[in-house]
């Protein structure tokens, strides 16, 4: 069990080292003379802060409203969820690439372009869909009734990716194209 905890937690390291990295190596341009962040940006990024905290926090207490009192398969089903969520989010960020936009400040980069490889020609938001994955696998793993926050958490990703998709519509003429040949979540379905 503590080596599936440990693990549980450096997928989340590793996760945001990636996005760090990326973060540093992109071609943007830094802002001179930086604006202050507006109040609402900084709760919301406070909050996610406290909630992966809380998250990698739950990995090493005993199980918090658990499921099963013998959970040793749903433990390992959602270790297999975790992974090809983990996996999908990150090979999505990398696919993405530049492309990248920090989802608190709902921006097109005046560089942005339309990215039609990878995963990217199947479905419009592998990075939501690996994320919320995770987020299931590792509450499943961790057998905590919890999971059920994610189905919270669903409807604001719809929202939230339904948004960004009008905005990149609005600026990336390609991308009304790419919008009808490809699923916003999973492939040929949704």
């Amino acid at each position: 069990m503590l080596a599936l905890r440990i693990y549980l937690v450096s997928g989340l390291i590793i996760h945001k080292i990636v996005w760090e990295v990326l973060k540093l190596r992109s071609n943007r341009p830094v802002l001179e003379g930086r604006m202050p962040l507006p109040f609402k940006l900084v709760f919301v990024k406070t909050t996610k802060i406290l909630i992966l905290l809380g998250i990698a926090a739950q990995t090493f207490l005993p199980d918090i409203f658990p499921i099963f009192s013998q959970p040793i398969a749903i433990r390992f089903l959602g270790a297999g969820i975790y992974t090809i969520g983990l996996l999908v989010a990150i090979v999505g960020r990398i696919q993405l690439g530049d492309n990248w936009a920090d989802i608190e400040r709902a921006q097109v980069h005046s560089h942005q372009a339309v990215v039609l490889n990878g995963m990217y020609a199947y479905i419009r938001h592998p990075i939501y869909v690996g994320d919320l994955l995770l987020l299931v696998g590792l509450e499943l793993s961790l057998n905590s009734w919890l999971v059920l926050g994610v189905l919270l958490l669903a409807p604001v990703v719809i929202w939230r990716a339904a948004r960004e998709e009008r905005m990149l519509a609005a600026k990336l003429p390609e991308y009304q194209i790419y919008c009808a040949q490809t699923k916003r979540f999973i492939p040929f379905v949704f």
